[in-house]
C-alpha cells in the first residue's frame, strides 16, 4: 500500500503561521476612522481649552518688585576666592572684614572665641562692581569652608555700609550640575536613541511652560488652580505626543491621565479645605506671601499637588496602554474583558512599586523635619497633625489615590478602544491562519 500523497499545503500553512506570528509582534494596527473621530471629539475640545487658557492667562513675565534682601530675594553676583589665610579667631570679627584688613570689631560687638578661622579675600567677578574685593571670615565649625580659587555666589546689600555690602552666600555649583546634566542627557540618548532625544525635547518644553507660564502667571495674580490645570494640560499634551507619537495608543493615555488629574484636583480641593491647610508653612512660602499677599497660598498648594502628580501619572497611563496593546497583538482573539483582566494584573504590580516610591520620595524630602520631631519626642499623632507634615500627607495620599485610579481607568479605555475595530488586528490575523487539527495538520475534507 503506497503512503498517501502529501500536497504542498503544509508549506502554505507554515507561511500562514509565520505571517500571523510576525503580525502579532509588529506595530499595532491603526484603529478605524470612526474611533479616531470619537477620540478626536474628546481631545480636540480639551486641547482647544488649553490653548485658550494659555493665551488668556499668559503673563508676559514675572512682575517687578522691590528687593527685600531676605532669603532668595537678594541681589547676587558671581565671585571668586582669591586667597585664604588662617588667623586666630580672637583677633578677627566673625561677621565680615573690610578689604583693608582692619580687625577690630565695631564698638559694643564681642570678638569671637579661640581657634583658627579662615580669612578669605573674595573678588566680585560680575556686575557693576566687578573687580571689587572684600574679606569674609569663616569660623572653623562653619558648615561651608572656603578655599583659594573657589567660585562663590555673593549677596549685595546696597543699604549696608560700603565695606559690608558684599558677603558670600553660597558656592558656585554650575559646573558639576551642568556636567551631571550632560551625563544624564547622554545616557538617555544612548539607551533611548530617537525616543530619548524626543524625551529630552519634551523635558525642555515642559520646563519652559513651568518657568515662562505657570510661575509668572501665579505671581501676576491668576488663580493658581486654573493656571496649574492649563499648564499641566499643555505639558501632558506636548510630552506624551512628542515622546510617543500622535497615535490612538497615546490618545488613550492622554485621556486616562486627564481623568486622573481631574480626580486629584477634586480630592485635593476637598481635603485641603477640610483640613484647613493654609499652604504657608515655612520661610519660603512666608516670603512669597509677604511679597505677593494676593496669591492664594492654599490654591498654590493644590497646584503643586496637581503638577507633582503629573509625571508619575504619565508613566502609569502610558505603561498600561502599551501593555493592553501588546497583549492584543500577542493574542488578537482576546476580548475587552480578557484584556482588562490581564492589564489589571500588570497594573497591580506597577502600582505596588510606584506608590511606595511616591511615599518614600516625600519622606526623603521631609527627613530633616522628621528628625526634629523625633528629637522632640513627639507622638505620631502630634507629628501628623502639624500643618507642615499634614500638607505632605495630603499631597502624598491624594496623588496616590489618583495614581491608583488611573490603572483601571486607563486599562478599561485601552481595552475598549483596541477591541472596538475588529477589521484591523483581529480579523486580519484570523483570516491568515488556516484551520488546523489537534496535531497541527490541515484537516482533510471528506470525499
Amino acid at each position: 500500500m503506497t503512503p498517501p500523497h502529501r500536497d504542498p499545503e503544509p508549506q502554505g500553512h507554515q507561511q500562514g503561521h509565520q505571517h500571523a506570528h510576525a503580525h502579532s509582534h509588529g506595530p499595532a494596527a491603526p484603529v478605524s476612522a470612526h474611533l479616531r473621530k470619537v477620540i478626536a471629539a474628546v481631545l480636540i475640545p480639551f486641547a482647544a481649552a488649553v490653548i485658550v487658557g494659555l493665551v488668556v492667562l499668559w503673563p508676559g513675565g514675572a512682575p517687578a518688585h522691590e528687593r527685600t534682601g531676605v532669603g532668595f530675594d537678594r541681589q547676587t553676583q558671581q565671585g571668586k576666592v582669591v586667597s585664604v589665610v588662617e588667623v586666630d579667631c580672637k583677633d578677627v570679627n566673625a561677621a565680615q572684614l573690610p578689604v583693608d584688613g582692619a580687625t577690630d570689631p565695631p564698638d559694643g560687638e564681642p570678638k569671637t572665641g579661640g581657634g583658627h578661622c579662615g580669612k578669605a579675600t573674595v573678588e566680585v567677578t560680575s556686575g557693576p562692581d566687578e573687580g571689587r574685593r572684600f574679606v569674609e571670615v569663616v569660623q572653623p565649625d562653619a558648615p561651608r569652608q572656603l578655599r583659594e580659587g573657589q567660585g562663590v555666589v555673593v549677596a549685595y546689600a546696597p543699604d549696608a555700609p560700603h565695606d559690608l555690602q558684599y558677603s558670600v552666600t553660597d558656592v558656585n555649583r554650575k559646573f558639576p550640575l551642568m556636567l551631571l546634566a550632560g551625563i544624564f542627557a547622554l545616557a538617555v540618548v544612548l539607551v533611548g536613541r530617537m525616543r530619548g532625544v524626543m524625551a529630552l525635547v519634551a523635558l525642555a518644553l515642559s520646563f519652559a511652560i513651568l518657568t515662562l507660564f505657570i510661575l509668572p502667571a501665579i505671581l501676576q495674580g491668576s488663580n493658581p488652580l486654573v493656571v496649574a490645570v492649563v499648564g499641566a494640560g499643555a505639558i501632558m499634551l506636548i510630552a506624551l505626543y512628542i515622546c510617543h507619537g500622535p497615535t490612538a495608543r497615546t490618545s488613550v493615555a492622554v485621556i486616562g491621565t486627564l481623568i486622573s488629574l481631574l480626580l486629584i484636583g477634586l480630592l485635593g480641593s476637598l481635603f485641603i479645605g477640610w483640613a484647613s491647610l493654609s499652604g504657608n508653612t515655612d520661610d519660603n512660602t512666608g516670603l512669597i506671601h509677604g511679597l505677593y499677599p494676593h496669591i492664594d497660598m492654599s490654591g498654590l498648594l493644590l497646584a503643586g499637588v496637581i503638577i507633582g502628580s503629573l509625571g508619575v501619572l504619565d508613566d502609569v497611563t502610558v505603561t498600561q496602554t502599551s501593555a493592553v496593546w501588546e497583549l492584543r497583538q500577542a493574542n488578537p482573539t482576546m476580548t475587552a474583558r480578557q484584556l482588562y483582566r490581564a492589564g489589571i494584573r500588570i497594573g497591580r504590580d506597577h502600582i505596588a512599586s510606584v506608590v511606595n516610591t511616591l511615599v518614600l520620595a516625600y519622606a526623603g524630602a521631609a527627613l530633616p523635619l522628621l528628625l526634629l520631631f523625633t528629637v522632640a519626642q513627639s507622638s505620631v499623632g502630634m507629628v501628623a497633625n502639624s500643618e507642615l507634615v499634614a500638607e505632605e500627607i495630603v499631597r502624598t495620599l491624594v496623588g496616590s489615590i489618583g495614581l491608583v485610579a488611573s490603572v483601571p481607568v486607563t486599562t478599561a479605555l485601552a481595552a475598549v478602544v483596541v477591541t472596538a475595530d475588529r477589521t484591523g488586528l483581529g480579523a486580519e490575523a484570523g483570516a491568515s491562519a488556516p484551520v488546523r487539527s489537534g496535531r497541527g495538520r490541515r484537516r482533510r475534507a471528506k470525499p
